[in-house]
């Protein structure tokens, strides 16, 4: 059985928790961290509770295999999550694979899931593609990643970084490629698609495509940069986390 602390990682800086706000469950891309996140959690400070998904195979669970396949993935955290946050008022937030996985998590919660969706940098999982960049030798996927941008781009000049982060870094892109949705039908919360409008492998015609995926209100927002945005954003990000967190309840 899951252990949820093992799972889940406050984001807000020391002493500024605040455990009765409302909850934003962030969801890290492929080659991520929880930590990733720790820009948002300084944002939405003393308004929202971030937190973020520790993945098995980094930080403190690197003697932890990676997952491969993101269904199993998702079992598991959907599993720690009933677990620690069960009717805790809540937001899903994932960029690029993590996008994916909240969806997944939040298909497997259903009723008990977040109140909201937010799905950045990916193409909807209807439009999912053939690619196998997992296949690549280490020198072909360094690229891959230094093309994309992000955080692992300037630790991948290290050669003794290189040799921890490219097999973490392969083992998420096979669980990302190998994605297949399984056919469920739409959620029902309301889903808000983010994508950047210079994004190389999220067109805005694939960002929308997250319409067909809930019953409930739908939007798309755009912010200027590539497939990193964020990184340019977190104040603008983080304002559109707080809108969707802190709604009236009902």
């Amino acid at each position: 059985m899951p252990d949820p602390s093992r799972w889940f990682k406050t984001l807000a800086p020391s002493g500024q928790e605040t455990a009765r706000a409302p909850h934003v469950v962030c969801f890290p891309h492929s080659g991520g961290a929880a930590s990733v996140y720790r820009p948002l959690g300084v944002e939405l400070a003393g308004d929202v509770q971030a937190v973020g998904v520790q993945y098995p195979g980094r930080q403190d669970r690197h003697d932890e295999p990676v997952v491969t396949d993101l269904h199993e993935l998702a079992d598991n955290i959907a599993e720690a999550f009933r677990q620690t946050a069960a009717g805790v008022p809540g937001v899903f937030f994932g960029h690029s694979m993590g996008a994916i996985l909240a969806y997944e998590v939040a298909q497997r919660l259903g009723a008990e899931g977040p109140f909201a969706l937010i799905a950045s940098g990916r193409p909807a999982p209807s439009r999912v593609r053939l690619t196998t960049s997992y296949l690549l030798d280490d020198t072909a996927l360094a690229e891959q990643v230094a093309w994309l941008g992000g955080t692992a781009t300037a630790l991948l000049d290290h050669p003794e970084m290189r040799s921890l982060l490219l097999p973490l870094i392969r083992g998420d892109y096979q669980a990302s490629e190998t994605y297949r949705p399984r056919g469920d039908g739409p959620l029902t919360c309301p889903l808000l698609a983010l994508g950047g409008d210079a994004d190389p492998v999220a067109s805005l015609e694939d960002i929308q495509a997250w319409s067909d995926h809930t019953t409930g209100p739908f939007r798309l927002e755009t912010l200027s940069g590539g497939h990193f945005y964020l990184q340019d954003h977190w104040p603008a990000v983080a304002d559109l986390i707080r809108s969707a967190a802190l709604v009236p309840e009902a």
